[in-house]
Protein backbone atom coordinates (compact mmCIF):
# COMPACT_ATOMS: atom_id res chain seq x y z
CA UNK A 1 0.00 0.00 0.00
CA UNK A 2 1.16 3.53 -0.76
CA UNK A 3 1.82 5.14 2.66
CA UNK A 4 1.83 8.72 1.29
CA UNK A 5 -1.88 8.83 0.45
CA UNK A 6 -3.77 11.00 2.97
CA UNK A 7 -7.05 10.92 1.04
CA UNK A 8 -8.09 8.06 -1.17
CA UNK A 9 -8.18 8.84 -4.86
CA UNK A 10 -11.06 7.18 -6.67
CA UNK A 11 -10.68 4.97 -9.74
CA UNK A 12 -13.57 3.72 -11.84
CA UNK A 13 -13.01 0.44 -13.72
CA UNK A 14 -15.38 -0.15 -16.63
CA UNK A 15 -14.95 -3.70 -17.99
CA UNK A 16 -17.26 -6.63 -18.68
CA UNK A 17 -14.55 -9.29 -18.07
CA UNK A 18 -14.75 -10.30 -14.41
CA UNK A 19 -11.19 -11.63 -14.34
CA UNK A 20 -9.77 -8.28 -15.48
CA UNK A 21 -11.89 -6.43 -12.94
CA UNK A 22 -10.82 -8.71 -10.08
CA UNK A 23 -7.13 -8.32 -10.83
CA UNK A 24 -7.30 -4.56 -11.09
CA UNK A 25 -9.64 -4.17 -8.12
CA UNK A 26 -7.40 -6.14 -5.78
CA UNK A 27 -4.16 -4.53 -6.96
CA UNK A 28 -5.38 -0.92 -6.92
CA UNK A 29 -7.18 -1.34 -3.58
CA UNK A 30 -3.94 -2.59 -2.06
CA UNK A 31 -2.23 0.52 -3.42
CA UNK A 32 -4.61 2.69 -1.36
CA UNK A 33 -7.15 3.70 -4.01
CA UNK A 34 -10.91 3.67 -3.66
CA UNK A 35 -12.09 1.48 -6.53
CA UNK A 36 -15.52 1.59 -8.19
CA UNK A 37 -16.66 -0.96 -10.79
CA UNK A 38 -19.11 -0.86 -13.71
CA UNK A 39 -19.61 -3.86 -15.98
CA UNK A 40 -20.84 -1.92 -19.00
CA UNK A 41 -21.26 1.58 -20.38
CA UNK A 42 -24.79 2.11 -19.09
CA UNK A 43 -23.75 1.27 -15.51
CA UNK A 44 -20.78 3.59 -15.80
CA UNK A 45 -22.89 6.55 -16.92
CA UNK A 46 -25.47 5.98 -14.16
CA UNK A 47 -22.69 5.82 -11.57
CA UNK A 48 -21.76 9.46 -12.28
CA UNK A 49 -25.06 10.53 -10.74
CA UNK A 50 -23.56 9.94 -7.28
CA UNK A 51 -19.80 9.58 -7.76
CA UNK A 52 -16.99 11.54 -9.38
CA UNK A 53 -13.85 9.41 -9.89
CA UNK A 54 -10.41 10.90 -10.30
CA UNK A 55 -9.56 8.63 -13.24
CA UNK A 56 -11.40 6.08 -15.39
CA UNK A 57 -10.00 2.78 -16.68
CA UNK A 58 -12.26 2.08 -19.64
CA UNK A 59 -12.35 -1.10 -21.70
CA UNK A 60 -12.78 -0.59 -25.42
CA UNK A 61 -14.53 -3.80 -26.41
CA UNK A 62 -17.77 -4.23 -24.44
CA UNK A 63 -21.19 -5.55 -25.46
CA UNK A 64 -23.79 -2.89 -26.21
CA UNK A 65 -22.18 0.52 -25.72
CA UNK A 66 -18.43 0.23 -26.40
CA UNK A 67 -15.72 2.26 -24.72
CA UNK A 68 -15.48 4.76 -27.56
CA UNK A 69 -19.16 5.70 -27.17
CA UNK A 70 -18.84 5.96 -23.38
CA UNK A 71 -15.80 8.22 -23.79
CA UNK A 72 -17.64 10.40 -26.31
CA UNK A 73 -20.58 10.89 -23.94
CA UNK A 74 -18.38 11.67 -20.93
CA UNK A 75 -16.34 14.21 -22.86
CA UNK A 76 -19.52 15.93 -24.05
CA UNK A 77 -20.76 16.63 -20.53
CA UNK A 78 -19.38 19.53 -18.53
CA UNK A 79 -19.34 17.72 -15.19
CA UNK A 80 -17.32 14.74 -16.54
CA UNK A 81 -15.33 16.13 -19.47
CA UNK A 82 -12.17 16.82 -17.44
CA UNK A 83 -11.86 13.36 -15.82
CA UNK A 84 -8.90 11.54 -17.41
CA UNK A 85 -9.82 8.36 -19.28
CA UNK A 86 -7.31 5.56 -19.79
CA UNK A 87 -8.41 3.03 -22.39
CA UNK A 88 -7.79 -0.66 -21.72
CA UNK A 89 -7.46 -2.69 -24.90
CA UNK A 90 -5.94 -5.82 -26.33
CA UNK A 91 -6.05 -4.26 -29.76
CA UNK A 92 -2.75 -3.46 -31.40
CA UNK A 93 -4.23 -1.55 -34.30
CA UNK A 94 -2.88 2.00 -34.27
CA UNK A 95 -6.14 3.26 -35.78
CA UNK A 96 -8.07 2.33 -32.64
CA UNK A 97 -5.54 4.04 -30.38
CA UNK A 98 -5.69 7.19 -32.50
CA UNK A 99 -9.49 7.09 -32.38
CA UNK A 100 -9.37 6.94 -28.58
CA UNK A 101 -7.09 9.95 -28.39
CA UNK A 102 -9.24 11.86 -30.88
CA UNK A 103 -12.24 11.34 -28.57
CA UNK A 104 -10.36 12.87 -25.64
CA UNK A 105 -8.73 9.87 -23.93
CA UNK A 106 -5.68 10.70 -21.84
CA UNK A 107 -3.80 7.40 -22.31
CA UNK A 108 -4.14 3.68 -22.92
CA UNK A 109 -2.85 0.40 -21.45
CA UNK A 110 -2.81 -2.95 -23.17
CA UNK A 111 -3.85 -6.38 -21.96
CA UNK A 112 -2.51 -8.47 -20.34
CA UNK A 113 -1.85 -5.82 -17.69
CA UNK A 114 1.53 -5.01 -16.23
CA UNK A 115 0.67 -3.86 -12.74
CA UNK A 116 3.57 -1.41 -12.38
CA UNK A 117 2.66 0.17 -15.72
CA UNK A 118 -0.99 0.53 -14.67
CA UNK A 119 0.04 2.10 -11.37
CA UNK A 120 2.48 4.51 -13.03
CA UNK A 121 -0.04 5.70 -15.62
CA UNK A 122 -2.83 6.06 -13.06
CA UNK A 123 -0.64 8.09 -10.70
CA UNK A 124 0.59 10.34 -13.51
CA UNK A 125 -2.90 11.17 -14.76
CA UNK A 126 -4.33 11.70 -11.29
CA UNK A 127 -1.50 14.10 -10.56
CA UNK A 128 -2.02 15.89 -13.88
CA UNK A 129 -5.77 16.06 -13.26
CA UNK A 130 -5.27 17.63 -9.84
CA UNK A 131 -2.76 20.10 -11.23
CA UNK A 132 -5.29 21.01 -13.92
CA UNK A 133 -7.99 21.53 -11.28
CA UNK A 134 -5.64 23.72 -9.25
CA UNK A 135 -4.77 25.72 -12.35
CA UNK A 136 -8.44 26.19 -13.22
CA UNK A 137 -9.20 27.30 -9.67
CA UNK A 138 -6.28 29.73 -9.80
CA UNK A 139 -7.41 31.06 -13.16
CA UNK A 140 -10.93 31.59 -11.81
CA UNK A 141 -9.48 33.38 -8.80
CA UNK A 142 -7.31 35.58 -11.02
CA UNK A 143 -10.28 36.29 -13.28
CA UNK A 144 -12.36 37.29 -10.28
CA UNK A 145 -9.56 39.50 -8.98
CA UNK A 146 -9.18 41.07 -12.42
CA UNK A 147 -12.91 41.76 -12.56
CA UNK A 148 -12.86 43.25 -9.06
CA UNK A 149 -9.82 45.35 -9.97
CA UNK A 150 -11.53 46.62 -13.11
CA UNK A 151 -14.59 47.51 -11.05
CA UNK A 152 -12.46 49.29 -8.46
CA UNK A 153 -10.63 51.20 -11.17
CA UNK A 154 -13.94 52.28 -12.70
CA UNK A 155 -15.17 53.34 -9.26
CA UNK A 156 -11.91 55.21 -8.64
CA UNK A 157 -12.15 57.01 -11.96
CA UNK A 158 -15.77 57.94 -11.30
CA UNK A 159 -14.86 58.99 -7.78
CA UNK A 160 -12.06 61.26 -8.98
CA UNK A 161 -14.40 63.01 -11.40
CA UNK A 162 -17.19 63.30 -8.84
CA UNK A 163 -15.06 64.47 -5.93
CA UNK A 164 -13.20 66.94 -8.13
CA UNK A 165 -16.55 68.40 -9.18
CA UNK A 166 -18.02 68.41 -5.68
CA UNK A 167 -14.94 69.91 -4.04
CA UNK A 168 -14.63 72.62 -6.67
CA UNK A 169 -17.81 74.44 -5.65
CA UNK A 170 -17.23 74.69 -1.86
CA UNK A 171 -13.56 75.56 -2.44
CA UNK A 172 -14.55 78.42 -4.72
CA UNK A 173 -17.18 79.55 -2.21
CA UNK A 174 -14.72 79.50 0.68
CA UNK A 175 -12.07 81.21 -1.45
CA UNK A 176 -14.44 83.94 -2.64
CA UNK A 177 -15.81 84.72 0.83
CA UNK A 178 -12.33 84.68 2.36
CA UNK A 179 -11.05 87.13 -0.27
CA UNK A 180 -14.10 89.34 0.37
CA UNK A 181 -13.36 89.45 4.11
CA UNK A 182 -9.68 90.15 3.50
CA UNK A 183 -10.58 93.01 1.16
CA UNK A 184 -13.04 94.48 3.66
CA UNK A 185 -10.53 94.15 6.48
CA UNK A 186 -7.81 95.86 4.43
CA UNK A 187 -10.20 98.75 3.76
CA UNK A 188 -10.98 99.08 7.44
CA UNK A 189 -14.57 97.83 7.15
CA UNK A 190 -15.74 96.59 10.56
CA UNK A 191 -17.18 93.09 10.99
CA UNK A 192 -20.98 93.43 10.99
CA UNK A 193 -23.85 90.96 10.68
CA UNK A 194 -23.16 90.52 6.96
CA UNK A 195 -19.56 89.59 7.71
CA UNK A 196 -20.65 87.10 10.35
CA UNK A 197 -23.01 85.50 7.80
CA UNK A 198 -20.14 85.30 5.32
CA UNK A 199 -18.04 83.52 7.93
CA UNK A 200 -20.87 81.07 8.58
CA UNK A 201 -21.21 80.32 4.86
CA UNK A 202 -17.45 79.81 4.67
CA UNK A 203 -17.63 77.40 7.58
CA UNK A 204 -20.45 75.47 5.85
CA UNK A 205 -18.37 75.20 2.69
CA UNK A 206 -15.45 73.91 4.74
CA UNK A 207 -17.73 71.38 6.47
CA UNK A 208 -18.88 70.07 3.12
CA UNK A 209 -15.29 69.58 1.98
CA UNK A 210 -14.50 67.75 5.22
CA UNK A 211 -17.54 65.47 4.75
CA UNK A 212 -16.43 64.55 1.23
CA UNK A 213 -12.91 63.77 2.43
CA UNK A 214 -14.24 61.72 5.36
CA UNK A 215 -16.36 59.70 2.92
CA UNK A 216 -13.26 58.98 0.87
CA UNK A 217 -11.36 57.84 3.95
CA UNK A 218 -14.27 55.65 5.04
CA UNK A 219 -14.49 54.02 1.61
CA UNK A 220 -10.75 53.37 1.65
CA UNK A 221 -11.01 51.86 5.13
CA UNK A 222 -13.84 49.52 4.15
CA UNK A 223 -11.89 48.28 1.13
CA UNK A 224 -8.68 47.84 3.13
CA UNK A 225 -9.84 46.18 6.35
CA UNK A 226 -9.80 42.39 6.29
CA UNK A 227 -10.71 41.37 9.84
CA UNK A 228 -13.33 43.59 11.45
CA UNK A 229 -13.70 43.55 15.26
CA UNK A 230 -17.45 42.90 15.61
CA UNK A 231 -19.37 43.52 18.82
CA UNK A 232 -22.99 43.80 20.01
CA UNK A 233 -24.41 47.18 19.01
CA UNK A 234 -26.19 49.67 21.27
CA UNK A 235 -28.50 51.17 18.66
CA UNK A 236 -30.19 53.42 21.23
CA UNK A 237 -26.97 55.28 22.03
CA UNK A 238 -25.85 55.29 18.40
CA UNK A 239 -29.05 56.77 16.93
CA UNK A 240 -29.44 59.31 19.74
CA UNK A 241 -25.86 60.52 19.18
CA UNK A 242 -26.46 60.92 15.45
CA UNK A 243 -29.71 62.85 15.90
CA UNK A 244 -28.38 65.10 18.66
CA UNK A 245 -24.93 65.77 17.22
CA UNK A 246 -25.18 65.41 13.44
CA UNK A 247 -28.75 66.15 12.39
CA UNK A 248 -30.06 69.21 14.33
CA UNK A 249 -29.42 71.65 11.48
CA UNK A 250 -31.01 69.34 8.90
CA UNK A 251 -34.05 68.69 11.10
CA UNK A 252 -34.48 72.43 11.51
CA UNK A 253 -33.84 73.22 7.83
CA UNK A 254 -36.33 70.68 6.49
CA UNK A 255 -38.73 70.85 9.48
CA UNK A 256 -38.46 67.07 9.67
CA UNK A 257 -39.54 64.59 12.31
CA UNK A 258 -38.28 61.09 13.14
CA UNK A 259 -40.68 58.53 14.60
CA UNK A 260 -39.40 55.46 16.40
CA UNK A 261 -41.12 52.09 16.39
CA UNK A 262 -42.63 50.14 18.03
CA UNK A 263 -44.15 52.87 20.27
CA UNK A 264 -44.45 55.53 17.52
CA UNK A 265 -42.79 58.37 19.42
CA UNK A 266 -40.65 61.25 18.28
CA UNK A 267 -39.07 61.56 21.73
CA UNK A 268 -35.71 59.78 21.90
CA UNK A 269 -36.04 59.40 25.65
CA UNK A 270 -39.27 57.43 25.17
CA UNK A 271 -38.15 55.35 22.21
CA UNK A 272 -38.13 51.70 23.27
CA UNK A 273 -34.81 50.65 21.75
CA UNK A 274 -34.54 47.99 24.44
CA UNK A 275 -37.22 46.08 22.53
CA UNK A 276 -35.02 45.96 19.43
CA UNK A 277 -33.08 42.73 18.82
CA UNK A 278 -29.32 43.09 19.33
CA UNK A 279 -27.15 42.84 16.23
CA UNK A 280 -23.49 42.05 15.76
CA UNK A 281 -21.44 44.58 13.83
CA UNK A 282 -18.81 47.32 13.88
CA UNK A 283 -20.16 50.44 15.58
CA UNK A 284 -18.19 53.18 13.73
CA UNK A 285 -19.38 51.88 10.37
CA UNK A 286 -22.99 51.27 11.40
CA UNK A 287 -23.16 54.81 12.77
CA UNK A 288 -22.28 56.07 9.29
CA UNK A 289 -25.06 53.97 7.80
CA UNK A 290 -27.69 55.40 10.15
CA UNK A 291 -26.38 58.90 9.44
CA UNK A 292 -26.60 58.26 5.71
CA UNK A 293 -30.12 56.80 5.77
CA UNK A 294 -31.50 59.48 8.10
CA UNK A 295 -29.89 62.43 6.31
CA UNK A 296 -31.01 61.12 2.92
CA UNK A 297 -34.53 60.70 4.30
CA UNK A 298 -34.57 64.31 5.44
CA UNK A 299 -33.19 65.62 2.15
CA UNK A 300 -35.21 63.47 -0.24
CA UNK A 301 -38.34 62.73 1.81
CA UNK A 302 -41.65 64.57 1.72
CA UNK A 303 -42.12 68.23 2.44
CA UNK A 304 -41.88 68.26 5.37
CA UNK A 305 -40.05 64.92 5.73
CA UNK A 306 -41.50 62.34 8.12
CA UNK A 307 -39.22 59.39 8.82
CA UNK A 308 -40.09 56.15 10.61
CA UNK A 309 -37.30 54.03 12.10
CA UNK A 310 -37.54 50.45 13.28
CA UNK A 311 -36.06 46.97 13.51
CA UNK A 312 -37.26 43.39 13.57
CA UNK A 313 -35.81 39.89 13.44
CA UNK A 314 -36.02 38.29 10.00
CA UNK A 315 -35.17 34.87 11.39
CA UNK A 316 -32.97 33.47 14.13
CA UNK A 317 -29.83 34.62 12.34
CA UNK A 318 -30.48 38.09 10.89
CA UNK A 319 -32.00 41.42 11.97
CA UNK A 320 -33.45 43.98 9.61
CA UNK A 321 -33.11 47.71 10.43
CA UNK A 322 -35.05 50.19 8.34
CA UNK A 323 -35.92 53.83 7.66
CA UNK A 324 -39.22 54.62 5.93
CA UNK A 325 -39.73 58.05 4.34
CA UNK A 326 -42.74 59.87 2.92
CA UNK A 327 -40.97 60.95 -0.25
CA UNK A 328 -42.03 60.62 -3.88
CA UNK A 329 -40.80 57.04 -4.13
CA UNK A 330 -38.49 55.51 -6.72
CA UNK A 331 -39.13 53.81 -10.04
CA UNK A 332 -37.77 50.28 -10.57
CA UNK A 333 -35.12 51.77 -12.86
CA UNK A 334 -33.99 54.23 -10.19
CA UNK A 335 -33.94 51.47 -7.55
CA UNK A 336 -31.65 49.37 -9.76
CA UNK A 337 -29.12 52.23 -9.90
CA UNK A 338 -29.44 53.28 -6.28
CA UNK A 339 -26.40 51.51 -4.80
CA UNK A 340 -24.19 52.15 -7.83
CA UNK A 341 -21.17 54.28 -6.84
CA UNK A 342 -21.46 58.01 -7.55
CA UNK A 343 -25.02 57.86 -8.91
CA UNK A 344 -27.19 60.90 -8.21
CA UNK A 345 -30.96 60.44 -8.42
CA UNK A 346 -32.11 63.80 -7.04
CA UNK A 347 -30.05 66.46 -8.78
CA UNK A 348 -32.87 68.95 -8.43
CA UNK A 349 -33.50 68.47 -4.72
CA UNK A 350 -30.26 68.31 -2.79
CA UNK A 351 -26.59 68.16 -3.51
CA UNK A 352 -24.64 64.99 -2.81
CA UNK A 353 -21.43 63.36 -3.90
CA UNK A 354 -23.09 60.07 -4.90
CA UNK A 355 -20.91 57.99 -2.60
CA UNK A 356 -22.96 57.24 0.50
CA UNK A 357 -25.12 54.29 -0.55
CA UNK A 358 -22.20 52.61 -2.30
CA UNK A 359 -20.28 52.73 0.99
CA UNK A 360 -23.34 51.42 2.86
CA UNK A 361 -23.49 48.39 0.58
CA UNK A 362 -19.78 47.61 0.92
CA UNK A 363 -19.91 47.96 4.71
CA UNK A 364 -22.92 45.70 5.19
CA UNK A 365 -21.68 43.03 2.79
CA UNK A 366 -18.36 42.96 4.65
CA UNK A 367 -20.27 42.51 7.92
CA UNK A 368 -22.28 39.60 6.51
CA UNK A 369 -25.55 41.38 5.77
CA UNK A 370 -27.49 42.89 2.89
CA UNK A 371 -28.83 46.31 1.91
CA UNK A 372 -31.84 47.21 -0.15
CA UNK A 373 -34.77 49.46 -0.84
CA UNK A 374 -38.50 48.88 -1.22
CA UNK A 375 -40.31 51.69 -2.96
CA UNK A 376 -43.45 52.53 -4.92
CA UNK A 377 -43.89 55.80 -6.78
CA UNK A 378 -45.89 58.33 -4.75
CA UNK A 379 -45.82 56.02 -1.71
CA UNK A 380 -42.37 56.66 -0.23
CA UNK A 381 -39.42 54.33 0.24
CA UNK A 382 -38.04 51.96 2.86
CA UNK A 383 -34.26 51.73 3.04
CA UNK A 384 -32.99 48.78 5.04
CA UNK A 385 -29.90 46.85 6.04
CA UNK A 386 -29.49 43.51 7.77
CA UNK A 387 -26.93 42.32 10.29
CA UNK A 388 -26.28 39.00 12.04
CA UNK A 389 -28.06 38.51 15.36
CA UNK A 390 -25.87 38.74 18.44
CA UNK A 391 -25.97 35.62 20.59
CA UNK A 392 -24.40 35.80 24.03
Amino acid sequence: MNPTKSKKDTILIVDDIQENVSVLFRFLSNEGFKVLVAQNGDQALKLFEFASPDVILLDVMMPGMDGFEVCKILKSQEETQDIPIIFMTALTDTVDKVKGFSLGAADYITKPFQQEEVLARVNVHIKLHKLQQQLQAKNQQLQQQATELETRNMELEAFCRTVAHDLKNPINVAKGYTEMLITDYSLGTPFDDDAIEVLQLTAQANDKMVNIIESLLLLAGVAREADIPKQPLDMSFMISQIIQQRLPLMLKKYQGEIIFHPNNTTDLSLAQFDTWPIALGYAPWIEEIWANYLSNGLKYGGRPPRLEVGAHSQNDDMIRFWVRDNGPGLSPEAQAKLFTPFTRLHQDRAEGHGLGLSIVQQIIEKLGGQVGVESVLDQGSVFYFTLPTYTA
